[in-house]
């Protein structure tokens, strides 16, 4: 199946209420199954990695098929590593791709009676009840892995019976999802201390409160990048805070180089256009991996340079985003490539490029390669001129509603051979 998108006008107008934060939802889903008493959670995210989420955690004894949810299958082999009972936790042919054995190895340190079914150190697993978990009361783990194999650990580490004493080796990746895990935390009475490369986490219990889950920075990337890649923008995407506590909030001042300018509102904020474009977006993407998709493509599409570091973690997403970016962009003229050797310092950071000024005459076929935020991350090239999106539901896994509000904002969609 395929979408072909067009819009008879180059602007974007309109209002939209934007879902909850993925990202918050599991973690609140996650701290709530570690509560001993339950709580209400409110504006939940309607993705399907959430709701596979909310399926499978309070299933005991059996089967968790999680299909392409990364961030449930990371947190569920922490939860049930704790629990009595076996499961057998397994997932989608590229969750079977996608490394697991760091969280693993750390869970069997700490007691955990893991074991791979498949692949050594990738799903699916089988997790037994443990003996003696968390008497050891200390790990040592790479920094530069998922900042989700490091969440899951911190989650459980209250209701370990000596606490959890966490020692980061190396450059840590993608420390504004850290934060969020540690900040959620807070919010639900537990006391931590995170001091340079390592994070203590006494043993103590969660309170239960009622929580409210921000709209997703994420899903307002692509708003975002419609309206800069539109000739006129007033757009109201309602939901989301100024003072978030998600990386991708960072939108705001990468889309001001970019030409937008934002005014807030007491619910939202309202995006037009009023600034000059800049002709050379540089931006270290470590605290916001998800959104470097979308800058990428917004750069082609407008002809400014990009030069982005941070990229570390894309390879093992749903899909390796670095080549998947390459091939797609070279398909309307854009070049996505590593720096030549003179960008990068001896220091280290690995620099990707953005060269070249989208233009395509007949309407592109964009793969999204399974990956949600491919499709999200191209289809706002639409308002320039007619693209086509191979496999659109995709967009369910973060986003169900994302075709929907862009017929909301008169976006046409036509399914197409």
């Amino acid at each position: 199946m395929k979408f072909q998108l067009s819009k008879t006008q180059s602007s974007v107008i309109g209002d939209i209420r934007l879902d909850g934060s993925k990202s918050i939802s599991n973690r609140a889903l996650m701290i709530r199954a570690l509560t001993a008493k339950p709580f209400e959670i409110q504006n939940l995210s309607t993705s399907e990695d959430s709701q596979a989420m909310q399926r499978l955690i309070g299933k005991v004894d059996g089967t968790l098929d999680v299909g392409p949810a990364g961030t449930t299958f990371r947190f569920l082999t922490a939860l049930y590593a704790t629990k009595a009972g076996q499961q057998i936790l397994t997932g989608s042919t590229r969750m079977k791709q996608r490394p697991i054995g760091p969280l693993v190895d750390a869970l069997r340190g700490l007691g955990a009676d893991i074991a791979y079914l498949e692949k050594e150190g990738y799903p699916p697993l089988r997790i037994n009840t443990p003996e003696n978990l968390g008497e050891v009361g200390e790990i040592t783990v790479p920094a530069n892995i998922s900042s989700q194999f490091i969440s899951a650990l911190l989650m459980i580490a209250p209701t370990l019976p000596n606490g959890l004493k966490i020692f980061l080796q190396g450059k840590l990746v993608s420390a504004s999802y850290l934060q969020m895990t540690l900040d959620m935390m807070a919010y639900f009475g537990i006391s931590y201390r995170f001091s340079e490369q390592k994070i203590e986490v006494p043993p103590q219990q969660y309170a239960s409160k009622t929580y409210r889950v921000e709209s997703d920075w994420s899903a307002a990337s692509y708003h975002f990048a419609a309206a800069a890649l539109a000739q006129e923008a007033n757009l109201t995407l309602r939901g989301l805070q100024k003072e978030s506590m998600q990386g991708d909030a960072v939108a705001v001042s990468l889309f001001s180089k970019l030409g937008l300018q934002v005014d807030w509102l007491p619910d939202g904020l309202t995006i037009t256009k009023s600034k000059s474009v800049k002709p050379l977006l540089e931006h270290d993407f470590i605290r916001c991996p998800d959104i470097a998709q979308t800058l990428a493509v917004v750069c082609g599409g407008l002809g400014v340079v990009g030069t982005f570091t941070g990229l570390e973690t894309l390879s093992i997403k749903e899909t390796d985003r670095i080549h998947a970016l390459k091939v797609e962009l070279a398909k309307i003229g854009v070049s996505f490539v590593k720096a030549p050797a003179r960008f990068s310092p001896k220091t280290a950071k690995t620099f990707y490029m953005v060269e070249g000024k989208a233009h395509w005459s007949s309407p592109p076929e964009f793969s999204t390669y399974h990956d949600h935020r491919m499709a999200m991350a191209f289809a706002p090239l639409s308002v320039i001129a007619p693209v086509k999106i191979d496999d659109p539901s995709v967009v369910g896994k973060s986003y169900p509603d994302f075709w929907k509000d862009l017929t909301r904002l008169g976006w046409e969609i036509e399914l197409v051979k």
